[in-house]
């Protein structure tokens, strides 16, 4: 019912920045969460950032809190992860997700959307 498309993914430098994009669609969308995950090589999936409906609650992972920043604008049903001072631990797949409980520093349950997720590499 829901789909979500990422965009912004690619090849940085350490230290760089980028900027992700994801657009929600479909006939229905009242997620009041969105956020982000992420999943490296060898590595579970985890959480990265999550943002409520009107914007005044927002959470990060402890790995990325102060360097990423988390936005929406609801008005275009996007979310978007600026993301600075990136490493290579940084580097994974990132996948944008709707409809999931958080707390100050991680998920508490299942997205219910995913994205396709977009890939991220940062160079040494």
């Amino acid at each position: 019912q829901v789909r979500l498309v990422e965009s912004g993914g690619g090849l940085v430098q350490n230290g760089g920045s980028l900027t992700l994009s994801c657009a929600a669609s479909g006939r229905t969308f009242s997620s009041s969460t969105m956020g982000w995950f992420r999943q490296a090589p060898g590595k579970e999936r985890e959480f990265v950032s999550g943002i409520s409906w009107s914007s005044t609650t927002t959470a990060y992972a402890d790995s990325v809190k102060g360097r990423f920043i988390i936005s929406r604008d609801n008005a275009k049903n996007a979310v978007y992860l600026n993301m600075r001072s990136l490493k290579p631990d940084d580097t994974a797949v990132y996948y944008c997700a709707a409809e999931f409980p958080f707390t100050l520093t991680r998920a508490m349950g299942e997205p219910r959307h995913w994205g396709q997720g977009t890939q991220v590499t940062v160079s040494s």
